[in-house]
């Protein structure tokens, strides 16, 4: 746990429990030293964390999602049959062993920043940050199971004879669909000593349109992604799609183009990438060059079209559905222009 900018008492609280000292002593903080607090953020390590859910109707334990309709006005049902977060090597959750989350010197942050400091003018932005990335002298490769310190830009080290919990999660995930009164297929997803260093969601309020505005960028690393599907009667399950290195970097919103956070009139959710904003009329001169252009508006959008972390891409090692190999593929340097998502009832 990072003690930079907390409050001392909340601080030694967390630490006690993180450290499984129940019996540590506490103090109260005089006026002068609560007056040096700010409360401006916290950092999260866990260590040797595992976290395992499995559905147990006859005792209880389950974990439903309702109120979703089908085309048909069907009620549909999803209940989270399964949910692991462990070590690597898990097995596809069958063998669950402890792993860190986050370290010391880089743990997993939630803090409100100063948004003159991040292009959001006149704002404290709310932010949770996962592991920051590091410089490839001192990070690690983001995919290899064996990588040595100055291999990549990635800080969560992979599992070694020196740290056998590792800090690169095995996920899993299995979702029971029920339509109606049937029963359809489990939708099965694993992902092996997965890594989000750089994973950052940011959110602050738009004074004009009085809406929550958003920036939200992924970083999802993994060497195997597998999704497949099982009949929940017989067990029997479809072709397995499985994912080999598979790397997502996906930008959603910034600091020149905001992505807007909504609900609407019929209580649908609305997610908007706003448009970039357009030139007016001799702004860019007709050559393009920033000697016939207005400096301040040709380093406006040099800035949005050559920033780096504007940009996602998604790529993949190699990709096989059951038996069939179609090989690499990636999207590289994507930029969202305008995106708008509106969710829909679909019932009648």
């Amino acid at each position: 746990m990072m003690c930079n900018r907390i409050s001392q008492l909340l601080c030694a609280a967390l630490l006690a429990v993180l450290a499984g000292d129940a019996l540590a002593d506490l103090r109260d903080l005089s006026d002068a030293e609560l007056s040096e607090v700010d409360g401006a953020g916290m950092g999260l390590v866990l260590e040797d964390f595992k976290f395992a859910h499995g559905t147990d109707i006859e005792n209880g334990q389950i974990f439903r999602i309702g109120g979703i309709k089908s085309s048909q006005g069907e009620d549909v049902e999803i209940i989270v049959n399964k949910l692991y977060i462990a070590a690597a090597g898990s097995n596809y959750g069958g063998t669950l062993e402890p792993v860190n989350l986050g370290r010391l010197i880089n743990p997993y942050r939630i803090d409100v920043v100063d948004g003159d400091d991040i292009g959001v003018p006149d704002k404290a932005v709310l932010e949770f940050a996962a592991p920051r990335k590091m410089a490839n002298a001192e990070g690690y490769d983001c995919m290899s199971a064996s990588a040595g310190a100055g291999s990549g830009t990635c800080a969560s080290r992979p599992a070694t004879a020196d740290l056998p919990q590792g800090e690169r999660p095995d996920i899993g995930l299995q979702l029971n669909f029920t339509v109606g009164e049937q029963a359809s297929a489990n939708i099965n997803v694993h992902a092996q000593s997965a890594v989000i260093d750089g994973s950052v969601i940011r959110l602050w309020g738009d004074d004009e349109r009085n809406q929550l505005v958003g920036q939200f960028k992924l970083n999802f690393y993994t060497p195997e992604l597998s999704i497949n599907a099982c009949d929940q009667d017989t067990a029997v399950c479809g072709s397995r799609i499985l994912m080999r290195h598979f790397a997502l970097e996906l930008a959603l919103g910034n600091a020149l183009q905001p992505m807007y956070l909504d609900v609407d009139g019929s209580g649908n959710f609305v997610l908007e990438v706003d448009r970039i904003r357009q030139p007016l009329a001799g702004e860019i001169g007709s050559d393009g060059l920033r000697a016939s252009s207005d400096g301040a508006a040709w380093d406006y959008y040099e800035g949005y079209y050559t920033n780096p972390e504007y940009r996602s891409s998604v790529t993949i090692g190699n990709l096989t559905v059951g038996d069939r190999d179609f090989g690499s593929g990636q999207i590289k340097g994507m930029l969202i222009q305008h995106l708008k998502i509106r969710t829909k009832d679909l019932a009648p």
